[in-house]
């Protein structure tokens, strides 16, 4: 028994607990305490954020250019409330919660103004500009952008320091993690409102700089491109994906791709390239044949009901996790260095909580000091 207590994979899941319980705290220094969530964009994003917000209590208007964009969001809702709830009373609560806004009305009442429409920067600056002119003067306003500039968007207000990023994942329900993006006019009492929202709706909240791909993107994306490398170079997808699960990943880098898209895994690539010359051959060649992972039911790897058909995988190449790990571990050590966000223990908190990564290794950072430290 004292062995484990001492072992090393005992010591990271501990710390993993602390790092856990340091989100936790984010936004605890503020009584803001937000009643009214408006969510512009009822697409796959913008209609799961409405959907959790009022799973978490809150009341949600739900935003897009009519009724019949807005309906397939409401009915996704639903049955994720059955599932969830499992009560018809509740469900029936939680959507009543759960309100189509096509005029937009919600937003004059709003505690939080959330924008999750297409990444179009001049249509999001008309927007917000909008947005500023009817929204409360305290009110939080948001942006889920991933691949924007903050900065650039806050341009379009009167008042540029009010635009924050609150940068969720997909899946919603299943993602812990939420960014909450400062740019360089955030206001400081807007992020920390943006903070207490996060927590207010059971999820962790990071803080970040804007910078490209924030934290948990910025991390995935060097990573997912070395995978599909090794892919261009011959090695079959499900040997790639093993090696990655081996290492301790809970998926692959292959079928994350397949999952997050291949067209916004493309447009991720080229927002971080940074110099990377080619993007993946077999990437390419997948997009512009229209196959673009799970969404299409075929990408890297063919979808049967949402499942991967993958091969039997032999033997796992010598090296090929250290390989695959090399350029995320390096992304994470870049955003300590940048300043993306504030230590290392943050950088280990937000890509364990962010992208699965190896709990037992105690995050990226984590990993690198104890690799340095054995003899």
């Amino acid at each position: 028994m004292d062995a484990i207590s001492r072992s090393p994979t005992t010591k990271n899941l501990v710390r993993v607990y602390y790092l856990q319980e340091r989100l936790k705290g984010f936004g605890k220094d503020s009584d803001f305490a937000p009643k009214h969530l408006h969510v512009i964009g009822a697409g796959v994003m913008g209609g799961d954020i409405a959907a959790w917000a009022a799973l978490r209590g809150l009341t949600v208007t739900l935003q897009d250019q009519s009724i019949e964009r807005i309906a397939p969001a409401i009915q996704r809702a639903a049955s994720a409330f059955k599932k969830k709830l499992r009560d018809d009373t509740q469900v029936r609560f939680a959507l009543d919660r759960l309100i189509p806004d096509p005029s937009g009305q919600g937003a004059r009442q709003a505690d939080v103004v959330i924008e999750a429409i297409f990444e179009n920067l001049e249509a999001k600056q008309k927007l917000f500009a909008d947005i500023e002119t009817i929204a409360k003067p305290d009110a939080v306003l948001a942006s889920n952008t991933s691949s924007l500039k903050l900065e650039d968007i806050a341009a379009g207000l009167k008042n540029p320091s009010r635009l924050i990023g609150i940068h969720f994942f997909n899946p919603v329900a299943k993602m812990p993690l939420v960014e909450v993006v400062a740019g360089k006019d955030s206001d400081p009492q807007a992020l920390k409102r943006g903070m207490a929202f996060v927590r207010k709706i059971d999820k962790l909240a990071l803080p970040v700089k804007s910078a490209p791909g924030f934290l948990v993107n910025a991390v995935l994306a060097p990573y997912m491109q070395e995978a599909m490398r090794c892919v261009d170079e011959g090695i079959a997808p499900e040997v790639v994906d093993e090696a990655a699960l081996a290492f301790g990943m809970p998926l692959g880098p292959i079928e994350l791709a397949d999952t997050v898209g291949l067209d916004i895994a493309v447009a991720a690539g080229a927002q971080l390239a940074s110099g990377i010359t080619e993007p993946p051959r077999k990437l390419m060649e997948l997009v512009n044949a229209g196959h673009l992972g799970r969404k299409t039911g075929r990408g890297f790897y063919t979808y049967n009901q949402g499942k991967p058909q993958k091969a039997a995988v032999g033997q796992v190449p010598a090296g090929l996790a250290e390989r695959l790990i090399k350029p995320f571990l390096a992304a994470a050590q870049r955003c300590v260095e940048q300043g993306v966000v504030a230590d290392a223990e943050l950088a280990d908190a937000g890509v364990i909580f962010g992208t699965g990564f190896a709990p037992f290794r105690g995050g990226p950072m984590n990993y690198l000091k104890e690799r340095n430290e054995q003899p």
